[in-house]
């Protein structure tokens, strides 16, 4: 698979050592990340008592090669609206959050990796739950 977007909860369950996803991860030519998920992990991270070594861990990820973060700018919003309006008239509403992560995988070409299933809502989004 060359170009995958990955939500948050695939990194981390990936970070918890899931065999299925790690071995989908290592197929994947170029991981896209969003700066949402980095937002959501920091969040996380806070909550919780490894602040630091969470940091440093995200860090080493990020810093890979295959990875490509992807920031917000005005072309994903252009995106975002377009997703929202439509699930807004389906009355399919999803988190906000994941949205921004579809706007991105959109605007950047890639198919989405995630456990969440209500991205099946967002049409023409090639999304992925179990396996890449």
């Amino acid at each position: 698979m060359k170009n995958v977007l990955i939500d948050t909860n695939i990194y981390s369950l990936a970070m918890r050592g899931d065999k299925n996803i790690t071995a989908a991860l290592r197929k994947i030519d170029q991981i896209g990340f969003s700066v949402i998920s980095i937002g959501e992990l920091f969040s996380g991270f806070k909550g919780g008592s490894c602040e630091q070594e969470n940091k440093n861990e995200l860090n080493i990820f990020l810093d890979s090669p295959r990875v490509i973060v992807f920031s917000v700018d005005p072309a994903t919003a252009e995106f975002y609206a377009e997703i929202l309006n439509n699930l807004k008239d389906k009355g399919t509403p999803i988190p906000t959050n994941d949205i921004w992560i579809a706007a991105s995988a959109f605007q950047n070409g890639f198919k989405l990796f995630s456990k969440d299933k209500h991205f099946s809502f967002i049409p023409g989004l090639v999304h992925f739950t179990e396996t890449v």
